[in-house]
């Protein structure tokens, strides 16, 4: 962990993450040998965000210069990246905390997901304080399923507790049209998916419209996994779509940090 550039290794050098803590945004990434899939989303997000929550933009080049200075020496090697930007409210600038762990990918299993009724405040931002996401993602596992999938109003179906799902008609890719995180996952597929032949649009989703959708897959940082099943709605795992989008999401280049 490093914060503003130096590794964290006292109490005050915590001091303004732990007061502050509770209003930042963060973005997390992937890297595999020094590259990151989608890094200028990544930077447009935390670029973004600060303007939105901090009124003041943040250098991509500053984010790129503080992760490198992070991974070190293991910039060769994988590793799975977290970058948070809080302020103190008298500060002049946001401080930046860079977090290195060891690489981490998404199981190809098929997933089962337990609706629950909850919107994230601020769906479009990738905030801190997800505590009702993460017990709610206890609750879906302590039930049998592998995490829980957040809804609004009437069932209207909005993303998954930490990713974004898809479903699939036969026909196009449907991203549920609702206030939620547009994943950088997500938006590279969403982007590249019709160079495959494969149409990828937005569309209402909801609890009761679920049989209207052969298959469904979730999307975030760690990778592509499809659902096999919503509550008591089971799905087919689609072998050919799962292989078309995987793919699609392997082709993407990687950018080096």
């Amino acid at each position: 962990m490093e914060i503003d550039g130096r590794r964290a290794s006292t109490a005050d050098d915590l001091l303004v993450p732990t007061l502050y803590g509770g209003y930042a945004h963060f973005t997390a990434m992937q890297v595999r040998d020094g590259g990151v899939r989608g890094l200028r989303a990544h930077l447009a997000r935390l670029d973004a965000a600060s303007r939105e929550v901090f009124g003041a933009g943040l250098d991509g080049e500053l984010v790129r210069a503080r992760v490198r200075h992070a991974l070190d020496g293991a910039r060769r090697y994988d590793a799975a990246v977290r970058v948070y930007v809080f302020r103190a409210p008298d500060a002049e600038a946001a401080t930046l905390m860079v977090t290195v762990r060891p690489p981490a990918a998404m199981s190809p299993a098929p997933q089962a997901l337990m609706s629950v009724p909850y919107e994230r405040p601020f769906p479009h931002l990738k905030h801190l304080g997800g505590f009702a996401q993460t017990h709610y993602g206890r609750l879906a596992r302590e039930a049998g399923f592998d995490d829980a999938l957040l809804t609004g109003h009437g069932g209207v179906v909005t993303e998954g507790a930490i990713t974004n799902i898809a479903f699939y008609d036969g026909a196009s890719v449907v991203w549920p049209d609702a206030p939620s995180l547009h994943g950088v996952t997500m938006a590279l597929l969403e982007a590249r998916l019709p160079e495959s032949g494969l149409p990828s649009v937005r569309g209402p989703v909801t609890l009761d419209g679920l049989r209207a959708y052969r298959s469904a897959f979730v999307t975030n940082s760690q990778g592509i996994a499809p659902v096999r099943r919503i509550d008591a709605t089971e799905f087919a795992v689609d072998e050919e779509l799962m292989k078309t989008v995987v793919s699609v999401y392997e082709g993407t280049p990687w950018e080096h940090v």
